[in-house]
């Protein structure tokens, strides 16, 4: 789906007529043997993305304010790179209107009717369509529950933190500084991934891939003891592998995640109702697929025969979901 994607974003980049996205590569590390490093080694190869293996010394003379541990090496995607989500979301919007669609922002949805029409009431107006596409992130069960379906989702908070540069400009896409993964690494059970800086200038976001449950209501609430843990283990790291930032956080933000138990997105019709498409659970990575997402959902609620194979992304893959969510 990514190459298609690619494509999208920079036919929407050429229409706005801005920068929406920045090619700094990706930057993959982890022990040598590491499955998951292998995997996306294996996926890289048979898709004919261009890449390359760094050995540690390679790694170090590479990047060397990237301090690795003994039996780490790198895979660098050159493919890989930033959207400029805000500014994404923006020439979408744009589009959009341009193309004859309303945009109404700042309008709660406080119910759906199945049916045909499909009716949505909110806040300020009744709408009615022959189909109707839910895309509500960490709100979607509170939207289904009432539709007669539960999806298995997780809703996360997570810590989205920048940490300063001890000299400014050290690890920005200027520099040719990538963004990075690390996978399986000691100090973390999980991914860690970072961008270079440039959001902000002078400030490097590096963020633990994952988080702790929370009410999408609550996500501005104080602290959690478990996200002050979160960004222990981003301090740690930091201190360990980026030797030239500061090991505490100067900005901390919060996002949500969505997470399904396999981190597949659900893209697929309500079992009842073939007329409301959902489109849930991106897991913390769906923002880069969001052209080929809006394809699919787009020909799911037209009944077309979808671009891709929606066998991973089907509702009937949980099989705990019987008789008794719907």
């Amino acid at each position: 789906m990514m190459d298609e994607c690619y494509q999208i974003w920079a036919q929407l980049e050429h229409e706005a007529g801005t920068q929406l996205h920045r090619q700094t590569g990706l930057l993959l590390l982890g022990m040598k043997e590491n499955p998951e490093l292998k995997m996306f080694q294996a996926t890289l190869s048979r898709q004919g993305v261009e890449h390359q293996c760094l050995p540690s010394e390679e790694l170090k003379q590479r990047f060397p304010n990237i301090r690795m541990a003994r039996g780490e090496v790198g895979l660098l995607d050159k493919s890989g790179g930033v959207l400029y989500a805000d500014k994404a979301l923006r020439a979408l919007q744009d589009a959009i209107r341009q193309l004859g669609g309303i945009v109404c922002d700042g309008e709660k949805v406080m119910e759906i009717k199945p049916g045909l029409p499909v009716t949505v009431r909110t806040t300020s107006k009744r709408y009615q369509a022959k189909s109707l596409i839910i895309t509500a992130g960490p709100w979607t069960n509170q939207l289904l529950r009432p539709l007669g379906l539960e999806l298995p989702l997780q809703t996360l908070r997570i810590s989205v933190c920048y940490w300063r540069e001890k000299v400014p400009g050290s690890y920005s896409v200027s520099q040719g500084f990538p963004c990075f993964l690390g996978l399986g690494l000691n100090l973390a059970p999980r991914h860690i991934y970072g961008l270079p800086s440039g959001e902000y200038p002078g400030l490097v976001k590096v963020c633990y891939h994952y988080g702790n449950k929370a009410d999408p209501e609550e996500r501005d609430c104080p602290t959690a003891f478990s996200d002050i843990q979160d960004v222990q283990i981003l301090s740690h790291f930091v201190r360990a592998y980026l030797p030239d930032l500061e090991p505490e956080p100067a900005i901390m933000e919060r996002c949500m995640y969505t997470n399904t138990p396999d981190e597949h997105f659900i893209l697929d019709r309500h079992p009842k109702h073939d007329n409301i498409v959902i489109g849930a659970g991106f897991s913390g990575h769906g923002f880069k697929l969001a052209p080929v997402v809006g394809k699919i959902l787009y020909e799911l609620s037209m009944k077309l025969t979808p671009s891709y194979d929606l066998t991973p992304f089907r509702i009937s893959r949980f099989p705990g979901l019987g008789k008794a969510h719907l």
